[in-house]
């Protein structure tokens, strides 16, 4: 059996003139997590709309689950998009048992499958509202229903975590995890760096329709080299962009990550942050998926310019 989920060999797609994918190449293996970043405009979209067959490449080949992706091969996947699809005057037990069956699934078998999702997503108790009368997050999680329940192969999800608060964030992460143990191939777009360092085995970056970054996260993290200082203080740190070999200071609100340049010694940061700041964190680490998504798009626009 092919052990690609997803491949993706040098398609393009151009709209009017304007390149949107160009020669893109991607490989999404069986049973992982795989993230597709980028910028707004970088032609993730456009991609996974070609992936779902509803956009015809102009150029290259897509393979899904071994075949090509046709009509087909649609219906073993589970696609979330951003915006949400749901009918808003519509009974949501209703409305995700007719969801099911139009993937093929029978009535019986979709009330069957979907009492224990509404129960672990914590919708039982609405589940004969209509969806308008749903919170922000509890349609989101009703839509997350609607995407799996026909128990697809293959996830394709655009921004999932959407209008979650934490505690929906962490049972999406559980459930999400849990279905990749049980076969299930997830594919991850999202803005949230955090949760996509979390969850996703490898991540592709694509910008101005180019593939610019790809490999495991654990790779990608290792080739930009451990020359990242995470530094939690109490006091004035506005001085730490102006010392010797800081290239750039990131402030996330309760610590901020300096990144050195490359070869930097950041002893000389240790010794002023020390003198100048109370300290209650100095670590030397791999730079952050944020960083890097940054930092990558950031060169890749100059190159392109």
């Amino acid at each position: 059996m092919n052990d690609k989920a997803i491949v993706l060999k040098g398609i393009g797609k151009a709209f009017s003139g304007h390149v949107a994918v160009k020669d893109l190449s991607l490989e999404v293996p069986r049973e992982s997590v795989f993230g597709l970043l980028g910028p707004n405009g970088a032609g993730k979209t456009t991609t996974l709309r070609m992936v779902l067959n509803i956009l015809g490449p102009d150029s290259g080949t897509i393979e899904i689950l071994g075949k090509p992706a046709d009509h087909a091969a649609r219906d073993r996947i589970g696609y979330m998009p951003e915006e949400r699809g749901l009918y808003p005057r519509m009974v949501l037990e209703d409305q995700l048992v007719f969801m099911a069956a139009i993937k093929g699934m029978g009535r019986k078998e979709a009330e069957a499958r979907l009492g224990p999702w509404l129960e672990r997503l914590g919708l039982a108790d609405w589940r004969r509202k209509k969806t308008n009368e749903l919170s922000k997050g509890m349609q989101q999680k009703a839509q997350f229903i609607a995407t799996v329940l026909h128990e697809p192969d293959v996830l394709i999800m655009d921004e999932p975590m959407s209008g979650l608060d934490p505690v929906g964030m962490d049972v999406m992460r559980e459930v999400m995890l849990d279905l990749r143990r049980k076969g299930t191939t997830i594919v991850l777009s999202s803005h949230q760096m955090e949760a996509v360092e979390r969850l996703c085995d490898r991540v592709a970056l694509i910008n101005r329709g180019e593939k610019v970054l790809d490999g495991a996260v654990s790779e990608v993290k290792a080739r930009h080299g451990k020359n990242t200082v995470v530094l939690a203080y109490d006091g004035d740190g506005s001085f730490l962009g102006a010392l010797p070999g800081v290239a750039k200071v990131t402030d996330f609100g309760q610590y901020v990550e300096v990144r050195m340049h490359d070869g930097a010694d950041p002893q000389p940061l240790l010794r002023e942050a020390v003198a100048r700041l109370r300290l209650r964190r100095f670590e030397i680490v791999e730079p952050s998926l944020h960083d890097i998504f940054v930092e990558t798009v950031t060169r890749h626009g100059k190159e392109a310019a």
